[in-house]
């Protein structure tokens, strides 16, 4: 069955970086765009970043210039690396593969910004 599995979240100073890791299984990975979400308290899910299956990025606004998507289709691995975070970063980042209108999730990892 499909698999998505994060990691790389923590805890990190305001202007810090981290790497969030999606590692894709059952599933044809180089077919199908992928991405991260990410959900902070008390509020909605929000789309962080995505990257089609011929590597073409998009970003939200506010993450555009600091965030970067790539995938790597021989490890079947999707990553977001984060520069500049804010505190308003502090979310669950949710790796997700969209397939014709529906989602599959990991179960998220917690990215922490604060002094």
């Amino acid at each position: 069955q499909v698999q998505l599995v994060e990691s790389g979240g923590g805890l990190v100073q305001p202007g810090g970086s981290l790497r969030l890791s999606c590692a894709a299984s059952g599933f044809i990975f180089n077919i199908y765009a992928m991405g991260w979400y990410r959900q902070a308290p008390g509020k909605q899910r929000e789309l962080v970043a995505s990257i089609t299956s011929g590597g073409s990025t998009a970003y939200a606004d506010f993450v555009k210039g600091r965030f970067t998507i790539s995938r790597d289709n021989a490890k079947n691995t999707v990553i977001l690396q984060m520069n500049s975070l804010k505190p308003e970063d502090t979310a669950v980042y949710y790796c997700f593969r969209y397939k014709g209108g529906t989602y599959d999730w990991g179960q998220g990892t917690q990215v922490t910004v604060s002094s």
